[in-house]
């Protein structure tokens, strides 16, 4: 099993927590009835609001058995009156300015609806293709911005255990450069090693290394140092490793093209999608002045 790296952003829209509290107590007040309804089955009362069955039709997933549907209603239920309570205090010790939430709930309307157009313009327009030489011209306009907050090494790793056959052969294919060797070394791998990594061109990080090795040290710069294309070998009591580092690159040093290569290109499509954003909000606004669909009164 290869070392796995990890990784991860998103393009999202960032909105105040306050809004989205103002617009979920804004949603749960269409549910509230101030009289009651005869013809309606009722489920809960708090003061002169009301909850009706119909209320809270599609709370529940379809398929979810019966103990779970149950558990579910009476949670929403219960926080349903329990929220109507303190609405119900507020209200009686708020005064009428306080509690007009009219505009931010629209200013939050529009902000929704001009993201969804947004992200709909985006999956259709957005040119998502990023050629190599895209990606080494911008790191070599910004170099100044890539530098590493980790240790990274290139190694080749082989977790064993202790009785695997012929491990006399491995270190001198782990320090081979021969084709040959490697394939011999990966056909061993595969059936004999419990976890390996053999694309010493890739960059780790030290960090996520450790955490496969039994490593001790407390000085991972002085480690790499000392054991820089050489074969470290550690047993623990099932296992023996055997790490061959060919490579290191300290912290606070220039982070290499090849290391940073994803990361350019998430920053290039978000650049991307923000230039694609900015001109459709310009060639709308500039139409909509043309045909005198804006107009500004003094």
């Amino acid at each position: 099993m290869a070392i796995k790296l990890k990784s991860s952003k998103t393009y999202l829209p960032f909105f105040g927590v306050a809004f989205l509290l103002i617009l979920a107590g804004f949603y749960s007040c269409t549910s509230i009835k101030k009289n009651s309804d005869p013809k309606k089955k009722l489920v809960a009362r708090v003061f002169d609001t009301y909850l009706y069955l119909s209320d809270i039709q599609g709370i529940v997933p379809k398929g979810t058995k019966p103990a779970d549907s149950l558990k579910t209603l009476n949670e929403y239920i219960t926080q349903w009156m329990q929220q109507q309570v303190i609405v119900h205090q507020a209200l009686n010790n708020l005064g009428p300015d306080q509690i007009d939430f009219s505009r931010q709930i629209e200013d939050y309307k529009n902000s929704l609806i001009i993201y969804e157009y947004e992200k709909e313009l985006i999956a259709e327009k957005l040119d998502t293709a990023v050629t190599e030489q895209e990606i080494e011209d911008y790191y070599n306009q910004n170099k100044k911005d890539f530098q590493l907050k980790n240790d990274i090494v290139r190694i080749i790793y082989v977790k064993v255990p202790k009785k695997a056959p012929t491990q006399e052969k491995l270190k001198g294919w782990i320090n081979s450069t021969d084709i040959k060797d490697k394939e011999k070394l990966a056909a061993y791998c595969y059936q004999n090693a419990t976890n390996y990594f053999l694309d010493d061109n890739v960059w780790l990080m030290f960090d996520d290394v450790l955490k496969e090795i039994p490593i001790q040290t407390y000085n991972q710069d002085i480690f790499l140092q000392n054991n820089n294309n050489h074969i470290v070998q550690i047993a623990d009591t099932d296992n023996i490793y055997y790490l061959g580092i060919k490579g290191y690159m300290i912290k606070n040093s220039a982070s290499p093209l090849s290391f940073e290569k994803e990361n350019i290109k998430k920053i290039v499509l978000n650049k991307r999608k923000m230039e694609l954003v900015e001109k459709m909000k310009l060639n709308l606004y500039e139409q909509a002045q043309v045909h005198n669909d804006v107009e500004l009164y003094k």
